[in-house]
């Protein structure tokens, strides 16, 4: 039997997380097609909410055996976003299997851990420029990770001017490689908010069989 999933993120660049859900997956022995709705595509421009996504992809008249659903935790305790998810799925899907992706803050947190891929991203491999990145833990303390991604993907670059302006406007791009290229059990797994996104993944996914 192949479960059915949908998969829901604050943007499309967030789409990169599912083929780590298919890897995790397959790992398990686990069958799995994901489907990620792109709301803007289907016209629903003003589509940004937890409950108006999962109207929208209920209204498309498909059934899943699973919906995973990532927000940010922002300023908020992971608790809260996941209190605010599992509300949400009650009013609009009301008990149907789900699982919260949350990471602390935001999901560029995950990808500061990897300064290969920051550097082959940047389009300079072998640059030398210092990234000064954080280590382990310390990147869930990042206030802004997502301002401290861009910049140091422009420091590991080595543009400047219109070749660095250029390079910038295309992060939401650089954003999904990154996320792409995560390896799932590499230091990326020793964050609290990542293993639980694995245990519960993992969890759910046997629960669906």
């Amino acid at each position: 039997m192949t479960l059915r999933i949908l998969f829901t993120g604050e943007g499309t660049s967030d789409d990169g997380l599912v083929p780590h859900i298919e890897t995790v997956a397959a790992v398990g022995g686990t069958p799995v097609t994901v489907t990620a709705p792109d709301f803007g595509r289907l016209g629903s421009t003003h589509c940004h909410s937890v409950p108006e996504k999962l109207r929208v992809a209920r209204r498309l008249g498909d059934d899943y055996d699973l919906i995973i659903i990532h927000r940010d935790a922002d300023k908020f305790p992971a608790e809260d976003r996941r209190a605010e998810i599992a509300k949400a799925v009650a009013a609009e899907w009301p008990a149907h299997p789900h699982i919260a992706v949350v990471p602390v803050r935001m999901l560029e947190a995950w990808l500061l851990l990897d300064e290969m891929s920051i550097r082959q991203v940047a389009e300079n491999p072998n640059g030398r420029m210092k990234l000064a990145l954080p280590k382990g833990t310390a990147v869930e303390g990042i206030k802004d990770p997502k301002k401290l991604l861009k910049d140091t993907l422009a420091i590991a670059s080595g543009y400047t001017g219109r070749r660095l302006d250029g390079f910038q406007k295309r992060f939401p791009h650089h954003r999904h490689k990154l996320l792409e290229r995560l390896d799932p059990y590499g230091p990326v797994s020793d964050l609290p908010s990542w293993r639980a996104f694995m245990d519960d993944l993992e969890t759910a996914l046997l629960a669906a069989r």
